[in-house]
Order: structure tokens, then sequence, then C-alpha cells
């Protein structure tokens, strides 16, 4: 795949994360925002400090043109690095198409990046959390994101390595196995999260962790199906083309 394609995709990778970001804003704006608002009123019904002085950033500002601005910095940011996994995974884990291979890049970096991690260390809303241990749950939480894609791509090449002599059903169910295994341990030897603090309401934590792993998969389900379109468009314009018209477009031009 020569440079030129490469650059083509990633732009596109871009413009569907950029897309996907947007569903997954109005799915945060009408679904996270509701927890979000309930976690601060128990944190400020909790706190001793009478007058905390004025904020820098308003509640409304931070659920509208602040949630705008991360969510979609982050769907382009996402998209591009997928779009370059995409580039390195087409035609290197079976016999798939563009969108299919879209579809399973996008699925696999759901899994890695965001159920897997979220399995071990799931988001928490405000108030829950102590303010002095964020550095070591930030540090916990990328490193078990690492950990999920390590396995993840180890699990893939072992997949490959036993396909030839088990077969691809077999070979893929062992390796996603092993791949379990694995990351049951991990989990198991990692520290945990902080506790949830007492009194704090059951439904509004479980609404928020909802609310967040429903973003993510909104927004990588959104980026594997417009990317592969965009994708095979760009990889495959004959199968894409009308065809009555192929004809038309197999005449040379005069």
């Amino acid at each position: 795949m020569n440079s030129a394609i490469v650059r083509a995709l990633l732009v596109r990778g871009m413009l569907a994360g950029l897309c996907a970001g947007v569903l997954a804003f109005v799915f945060a704006y009408l679904v996270g925002e509701g927890p979000v608002d309930a976690a601060i009123a128990f944190e400020e019904a909790g706190s001793h400090h009478a007058g905390g002085g004025e904020e820098l950033v308003s509640r409304s500002m931070q659920s509208t043109a602040g949630l705008a601005t991360g969510v979609l910095v982050f769907g382009v940011a996402v998209g591009g690095i997928a779009a370059l996994a995409f580039c390195f995974t087409l035609g290197r884990i079976g016999r798939f198409g563009a969108r299919a291979t879209a579809a399973l890049t996008a699925l696999a970096a759901f899994l890695t990046v965001c159920l897997v991690p979220t399995l071990k260390y799931p988001a928490n809303p405000p108030a829950v959390g102590d303010p002095a241990t964020l550095d070591q749950r930030t540090a916990l939480y990328f490193l078990m994101i690492a950990l999920s894609v390590l396995l993840g791509i180890a699990a893939v090449l072992l997949g490959r390595r036993l396909g030839p002599k088990w077969g691809n059903w077999n070979a893929s169910t062992a390796a996603g196995l092993a791949f379990v295994a694995a990351v049951t341990v991990a989990m198991v030897f990692l520290p945990s999260g902080d506790k949830v603090p007492e009194g704090f309401p059951a439904t509004d934590l479980w609404e928020f962790r909802i609310a967040s792993l429903g973003i993510q998969a909104l927004l990588w389900a959104g980026f594997g199906l417009l990317f592969g379109y965009l994708a095979e468009r760009l990889l495959e314009p004959r199968a894409t083309a009308p065809a009555g018209r192929g004809a038309e477009l197999s005449a040379p031009a005069t």
C-alpha cells in the first residue's frame, strides 16, 4: 500500500471519527449529563466548604461546548489511529474486504481500548474517587489499556500461527480463550480502583457507567460503518460503481 493511499485513508479515518464523534456527543449530552449533574449535586451537598470561589468555566459551558470539543477531538484522534491500524491489518487477518476489515478493526479497538479496561476500572462520575489518588488511578487505567492491546495483538498472532494446523475456527477459538485467560490474570493482580463513597446513589453510578460505555460503543460503531464505506469507495471503486455504467466507465475517452 503506497503512501498516497495511506494518506487518503488517514484523512477518511479522521473524517469518519469526526462524524462518529458528533453522534457520540449527542448521546453524551442527552444520556450522560443527567448522572453527572446528580453526582455534582451529591458532591456539593456533602462538601463542608461554604464558599468555594467562582468557577472558571460554568457548568453550562462544560456540558455543551466543552463536551463537544472533547468528544470531537477524541473522535478525530482515534479515527486517524484506527485508519492506520486498518492499513496494517488489511489483507493480513484473512480474506476480508475493506468494509469487513474496518468493522473488525473498530470492534477490536472497542474491546481492547474500552471494554476490557472498563471492566477493571469502570468510569466514575464526580464525587467518586479520592483526588489524591488521581495520578495513580490514571496510570493504572492506561496500564490496563496497554496490556489489553498487547494481549489482543498476541492473540491475533497466536490465531494466525495455529490456523494452518487447527483450522481457522479452532485457532480463533483457542486464541480468544487465551486472550480472556490472560486478561483475567492481569485483572486479578492489578490493584483495584477507589471505593464508592457511602450514600452515593447506586442508580446514578450505574447510569453514568452505562452512558460512558454507550458513548464509546456508539463512537466505534459509527466509525466502523462510515470508515468502511469510505475505504471501500477508495480501494474498490469498480465494485461500488453502478452496474449499468460498466461499459461507459471502461470505455476510453476520445
